[in-house]
């Protein structure tokens, strides 16, 4: 085994494999950008090194940066966690070069199913079949006509070097296939490195069921168990769980001894997950994700195995102490990703800040796997996952209760958090049969009635009626009647000195600024970022909901767009530009 380990990654992937190496004995080593300079998985591990940089670009994806930290420390090898450098093969092989183990499986592996494209080639060979699609690269918006003619619409076009729903968008016509071919290159371009982008047939009510799979150097491949990942926006996951509900067992059964088919047709080695689609009663290969996932821990839960432990066994030579046979799952395990999101309306804006109060929930049955305390600051540049809460159950209803228990004892405040939805989620008829699919949020689930908790009415900033036009934020306070305590929601001041509890999140009422539902024309953006495009220009004729701008923010790209119809008067912004909470970006009149 290892003497050290360098994380080439942060947040609360990061102190996971801490926590892991803690209990093995193995020194850990972090490595963090200027803004994570005192950031939860740098407190944690026992060296730290500096990257430099704000951006991912310099820091967390700046390879010379990162080969100089783990040859001064002395780490014999480097765990990837899961985005930045986790599936590219170039930096597996770099590591190598320096005689450090790659956590993870080999480069020739990465390569042939790092890259969505080779992957779905290499199944196919293997006699798997995956959702209709191209395996060459698109580069020109015809071929996304042409592809939607052919197999039907909608369209997904999908980041080829990337996963976790970045880089992906969903193309309803022909006439929407240029801007989102552009879209989706920046995409993942900012979160992987590199633009390819391929596309799929969309279908209309499919499940997302992936298979965790785990391969030795010593020809043993196994399959753990599935997981179900349908509750998604954006087409990036809210809630995980396992097994899969409504799952017959000899789809479960094919399924795995697909994904170890998947695995071994490219020698893999390590940790992996094979996704699948699932529909009217089949299944079809989505992709391979060459590493662990974020959502590891429901399979943990339910088969009682650590499975950072055995990417390091594994990256060290060691064989799998267990057969397929050995395998068992137990009760039942539900994950929720608590986002730094403003779902209210059913948006999920982007919601950096620094977390002034974190109290986590405890309890029999409950994992929280976070990487962020008190104090600290999610940031505009980085994922906005805070932490992922994780139940387990004697069975699924059971969990499910118990995750609600969870969630209700859950208290962040300092940014807007996704648990509000969450909840909706969970408490929903449809989620309890078992009736959804990816598109289920997006399409059935209705969030408009969410409140902009800790934002101010309407998106405007003040009560209709308030003559003193003060900023109103929606808090919880305490109060006792009869000698009974109370707890009731009330719009205050914002000035208001009223103590507040603000379960599920909240923040600052400006934060919202006067993003959404003004009517007037104002443009400002309800969250720092960066521009990456400008679509309109002085006097351009623009209608109410029309794009102005493009922002990402939190690897994201969002839609700034006109509250009101007219002429655009000014134009304050450039691509590249950075702004904050309500900065103005154009005025119309």
């Amino acid at each position: 085994m290892f003497d050290k380990v360098l994380i080439a990654n942060r947040g609360e992937i990061a102190v996971r494999v801490i926590r892991t190496c803690r209990e093995l004995g193995i020194g850990t080593v972090a490595v963090y950008s200027e803004l994570d300079r005192e950031a939860l998985h740098v407190r944690m591990a026992d060296e730290a090194y500096a990257l430099g940089g704000q951006t991912a670009a310099e820091s967390y994806l700046n390879t010379p940066a990162i080969l100089d930290a783990v040859g001064r420390s002395g780490a014999q090898a480097l765990h990837p966690g899961y985005g930045f450098f986790s599936e590219n093969a170039d930096f597996a092989r770099a590591v190598a070069s320096q005689g450090v183990v790659f956590i993870g499986p080999p480069p020739e592996a990465i390569e042939v199913m790092g890259d969505k494209i080779s992957s779905r080639r290499a199944a196919e060979a293997a006699g798997v079949s995956g959702v209709p699609g191209r395996t060459e690269p698109v580069t020109d918006p015809g071929e996304v006509a042409a592809f939607g003619d052919t197999h039907g619409w909608p369209v997904a076009i999908k980041a080829a070097f990337g996963g976790g729903g970045r880089g992906m968008k969903v193309v309803d016509g022909p006439g929407d296939a240029a801007e989102a071919m552009e879209s989706a290159q920046r995409e993942a371009q900012a979160y992987f490195g590199r633009p390819e982008i391929y596309l799929e047939k969309y279908l209309d009510w499919p499940r997302h069921v992936e298979m965790q799979v785990m391969a030795d150097s010593h020809g043993n491949a196994l399959w753990l168990g599935e997981r179900d990942c349908s509750c998604q926006r954006r087409h990036q996951k809210l809630i995980e769980e396992s097994p899969a509900p409504d799952f017959p067992a000899d789809v479960r059964q094919a399924m795995g001894e697909a994904a170890v088919t998947v695995a071994k047709a490219c020698g893999y080695v390590n940790a992996g997950t094979v996704e699948f689609l699932y529909q009217d009663g089949e299944f079809f290969f989505l992709e391979m994700n060459t590493r662990l996932q974020v959502e590891h821990p429901v399979t943990e839960m339910v088969t009682g195995l650590d499975l950072v432990e055995w990417q390091l066994r594994v990256a060290a030579g060691e064989p799998l102490g267990f057969s397929q046979g050995d395998v068992r799952r137990d009760g039942h395990a539900i994950e929720v990703r608590i986002n730094a999101e403003d779902p209210s309306g059913g948006r999920f804006t982007p919601s950096p800040g620094r977390i002034s109060l974190f109290q986590p929930p405890a309890g029999p049955g409950v994992r929280l796997d976070a990487g962020y305390e008190s104090g600290d600051t999610v940031s505009q540049y980085y994922d906005n996952l805070i932490a992922k809460l994780v139940v387990w159950g004697a069975d699924r209803e059971a969990a499910r209760r118990r995750m609600l228990r969870a969630l209700g004892e859950t208290t962040i405040v300092g940014v807007s958090t996704t648990i509000p939805a969450d909840v909706v989620i969970l408490e929903h008829p449809d989620f309890v049969a078992a009736r959804h699919s990816t598109r289920w949020v997006e399409d059935r689930v209705d969030l408009s009635s969410l409140p902009p908790v800790g934002g101010p009415i309407g998106g405007v900033g003040t009560n209709e009626g308030d003559t003193r036009g003060e900023d109103r934020v929606l808090r919880e306070v305490t109060a006792e009647v009869d000698g009974r305590r109370y707890t009731v929601r009330l719009w205050v001041p914002e000035s208001s000195t009223i103590g507040t509890s603000a379960r599920g999140g909240s923040r600052p009422s400006r934060s919202r600024a006067a993003s959404a539902g003004t009517g007037s024309g104002t443009v400002s953006v309800p969250m720092q970022g960066t521009v990456v495009k400008v679509l309109v220009a002085v006097g351009d004729q623009v209608e109410v909901g029309q794009t102005i701008c493009v922002l990402e923010a939190m690897k994201m790209e969002n839609a700034i767009v006109a509250e009101k119809a007219g002429t655009v008067a000014e134009v304050r912004v450039a691509a590249g530009d950075s702004v904050g909470t309500g900065d103005v970006v154009a005025v119309i009149e």
